[in-house]
C-alpha cells in the first residue's frame, strides 16, 4: 500500500511537497493574506510607495508644462488645464533660443562624456598596471582634491579663462571648447579613481599573456582592457553626461552670449525675473531636456546592469 507523507516547507510558502508512492506532487495551500504579506507582500508595498514618491514631482512638472497660464501656483491641481501653448511658445519665441540651448547642451555634454571616458580610462590604466614614481601620491591627491567643491574655483576659473582667451580666443570665455576643458579638468579626478578600482578587478595575468605574445601597453589597452571594462565606461559616460546637462554655475560664468548658453543657464533666465516667472515654459523646456538623458540611460542600462553583476563575481 502506498503511503502519503508531507515533506518540509519549500521556498514558496503557499505550496508544500507531497510524496505519494514514487510520485512527487505539489499541493497549493489555502491563500492567507497575513502569511503572504509577511513573506513577500511588504516588499510590494514598499516598492509601490517608492514609485509614487518618485513620480509625484514628475507629475507636477508635467502638469505645469501643460498649463497654458504660465504660473506655478495654477498647477497645484494636477492637469486642471491642459494645452501645448508652453511648448509652442518656448520653441517659436524669438526671445527664447531654446533650440540653440538644446544643441549647445548636447554638443558640450556629448564631447565631455566621450573625452572624460577616454582620458579617465588612460589614467586609470596607468595607475592600475604601471609602477612609477609619484603613483601613490597621485592617487592620494585625486581623493583629496575631490573634497573641495568646484564652486570654490569659480573666480579662479573666470580669471584663468579670461587670460587664456587673450592668447587663444577659441579656448577663452564664451566658447564651448573652453567650457569643455574646464569640465574635463574637474571630472577626471573622481572618474579616474572610480575606473581605477574597476581596472584592478581585471586579472593581471591577461596582460602578462598578451605581453608574451608581443603586445605592448597600447595594444593591450585598446584591444583587450577596454572591452573588459566596458560596463564602467558606460557608467562614467552616463554620469558625466547627466552632470554636464545639469551643471549651472561654471556654465553661467563662462558662457555670456545667450546664443552660446546651455539649457541649465538659459532656462534659469525664464524664472529669474521676480515680476514674471514663466514657470510653464520652464517646465516645458525641462521636460524636453530630460528626453536625451532618459534615452541615454535606457540605451546604457543593459551595460550598467551587466557591469554590476559582472563586477561582483570577478
Amino acid at each position: 500500500m502506498n503511503a502519503t507523507t508531507t515533506s518540509g516547507r519549500l521556498d514558496d510558502t503557499s505550496t508544500r511537497a507531497v510524496t505519494t508512492g514514487d510520485a512527487r506532487v505539489f499541493e497549493r495551500r489555502p491563500f492567507k493574506l497575513g502569511r503572504w504579506f509577511r513573506a513577500t507582500g511588504w516588499r510590494h508595498v514598499v516598492g509601490i510607495v517608492m514609485i509614487v514618491f518618485s513620480c509625484f514631482p514628475l507629475l507636477f512638472v508635467l502638469s505645469s508644462s501643460l498649463n497654458p497660464q504660465g504660473t506655478l501656483t495654477g498647477s497645484n491641481a494636477l492637469f486642471s488645464a491642459v494645452g501645448l501653448d508652453s511648448y509652442v511658445r518656448i520653441l517659436t519665441s524669438p526671445d527664447i533660443p531654446y533650440t540653440n540651448w538644446f544643441a549647445n547642451t548636447l554638443i558640450v555634454a556629448g564631447i565631455t562624456a566621450i573625452a572624460t571616458v577616454f582620458l579617465g580610462a588612460l589614467a586609470a590604466y596607468s595607475f592600475s598596471r604601471m609602477r612609477f614614481t609619484g603613483r601613490r601620491f597621485g592617487l592620494i591627491s585625486i581623493v583629496i582634491i575631490q573634497m573641495f567643491p568646484q564652486l570654490l574655483a569659480v573666480v579662479a576659473i573666470f580669471l584663468l579663462m579670461s587670460r587664456i582667451g587673450d592668447w587663444f580666443p577659441a579656448l577663452g570665455l564664451n566658447t564651448h571648447l573652453g567650457l569643455i576643458m574646464v569640465y574635463l579638468g574637474g571630472a577626471l579626478g573622481v572618474n579616474t579613481y572610480l575606473m581605477y578600482g574597476f581596472f584592478n578587478t581585471v586579472p593581471a595575468s591577461i596582460d602578462e599573456a598578451a605581453k608574451i605574445d608581443g603586445a605592448g601597453h597600447a595594444r593591450i589597452f585598446f584591444t583587450i582592457i577596454l572591452r573588459l571594462v566596458a560596463p564602467i565606461l558606460a557608467v562614467v559616460a552616463l554620469l558625466s553626461f547627466i552632470g554636464t546637462v545639469n551643471e549651472y554655475v561654471v556654465a553661467s560664468v563662462i558662457l555670456i552670449d545667450p546664443e552660446q548658453q546651455t539649457l541649465a543657464v538659459g532656462l534659469t533666465k525664464l524664472v529669474s525675473n521676480p515680476r514674471y516667472a514663466d514657470w510653464s515654459a520652464f517646465s516645458a523646456g525641462a521636460v524636453m531636456a530630460a528626453l536625451p538623458v532618459m534615452a541615454l540611460f535606457l540605451f546604457l542600462q543593459k551595460y550598467i546592469v551587466g557591469g554590476l553583476t559582472a563586477g561582483s563575481v570577478k
